[in-house]
């Protein structure tokens, strides 16, 4: 199956790549571009960005760029509720890989707070983003197989007011079925209105959970609820 086999909503743009090397470089172009537009047009450029292991590459290439990293904020969609020093942590990967050389000038907002429960931990970490530029100018999601994005999980208590269009926080704490960590997650009202939206996914067995996705309730599978006019999804085998 091919990308552009799915029967995708009008205005989802699709943008079907070589290779994973390939689309890491595309994926980093255009997430750049727009940044570059936001600071001349604001004065500064935001961008949230999810963890994992795919996404190294995307933000070892957006490093590279030539920016005004001094003017970009750099957020997670979601993080692990541990501290950036533990194994697991979204911040120290971005750190790692994204916030180095250049890039290393970019004020980074983090979602792990110490409190004395997630819930608390979440609260905390939305109000920390109080200063983040909004809408965002850039958000970059992945994709579960289970039809997850950020950590918006099929079955976490919280998710139906996380996907709800009104009235939800910026972050909420929510729970991996079978991850060992809880989360906290930014909530689809502040994800869902950035200026640039992209979905980067790799390999047939994400096409295939897109393909159900399409035809689910956001419940079952949150990515549904991104699937909208504007998302540029970024795809290769």
């Amino acid at each position: 199956m091919e990308i552009s086999e799915l029967d995708l909503p009008a205005g989802v743009l699709t943008r079907p790549l070589a290779d994973g090397a390939a689309l890491a470089e595309e994926l980093a172009g255009r997430v750049a571009e727009v940044l570059r537009q936001a600071i001349d047009s604001d004065g500064r450029a935001s961008l949230l960005v999810s963890g994992g292991r795919s996404p190294v590459p995307f933000f070892e290439a957006l490093s590279a760029r030539e920016l005004d990293w001094s003017r970009v904020q750099v957020g997670l969609v979601d993080e692990r509720w541990v501290a950036p020093d533990q194994d697991g942590s979204n911040e120290a990967l971005v750190r790692r890989h994204l916030l180095r050389g250049p890039a290393a000038a970019a004020r980074f907002f983090g979602l792990y707070q110490p409190a004395a429960s997630l819930e608390e931990a979440a609260r905390l970490a939305g109000r920390s983003l109080a200063e983040l530029k909004r809408p965002v100018d850039a958000v970059v999601l992945g994709m579960g197989e289970d039809g997850h994005t950020a950590s918006l999980f099929p079955g976490s208590p919280n998710l139906a007011q996380a996907l709800a269009g009104t009235g939800a926080e910026p972050c909420m704490a929510m729970h991996a079925p079978v991850a060992p960590h809880p989360r906290i997650s930014l909530t689809w009202p502040l994800l869902a209105r950035a200026r640039l939206r992209c979905l980067a996914i790799q390999g047939p067995a994400k096409l295939e959970t897109l393909r159900q996705a399409l035809r689910a309730d956001p419940l079952r599978m949150p990515i549904r609820a991104f699937l909208g006019d504007g998302l540029e999804i970024y795809w290769s085998p």
